[in-house]
């Protein structure tokens, strides 16, 4: 889905969602916890302080090097919702938004990243293919520990 911000810049958005069995609360944790963090995605280096305007560092391997993902959390809803700019060099130093919402679905959890603001179409795919990815990571993640 593109979204067009002005006349000569168009910005490139995403959903990927999927159920996991955990319950919303756990689901949550996973995403603003550290070393969870660190665990499912595969981070060599996590500095979170999720309370809103505070900031997050995620350094991951990838292509021989270490990729710097960063920004600030905006909203912050326990256990339903984590919205942040999200920045690293896919995103061609535009600051982006993530929202990672969940909602309970019986006794598991629906969760449904939305990230808008991406500077291209190649970019949109990228991003889809690995939000998709970390997401399954999550899921095995939260999973395992029920």
């Amino acid at each position: 889905m593109a979204t067009t911000t002005s006349a000569a810049t168009t910005l490139f958005d995403l959903t990927v969602s999927r159920t996991v069995d955990a319950s919303p609360a756990d689901v949550f944790d996973a995403w603003v916890d550290a070393a969870k963090v660190r665990a499912w995605f595969g981070a060599a280096h996590v500095v979170l302080h999720p309370a809103v305007d505070d900031l997050y560092y995620i350094s991951v391997p990838h292509r021989g090097r270490q990729w710097p993902h960063y920004g600030r959390f905006l909203r912050i809803e326990r256990p339903r919702l984590v919205e942040q700019t999200w920045m690293s060099e896919s995103t061609h130093g535009l600051e982006s938004i993530v929202t990672f919402t969940i909602k309970p679905r019986g006794q598991g959890s629906e969760v449904t990243i939305r990230h808008t603001g991406l500077p291209d179409d190649s970019e949109r795919r990228n991003h889809q293919e690995g939000w998709t990815s970390l997401l399954d990571a999550i899921a095995q993640l939260v999973e395992a520990r029920q």
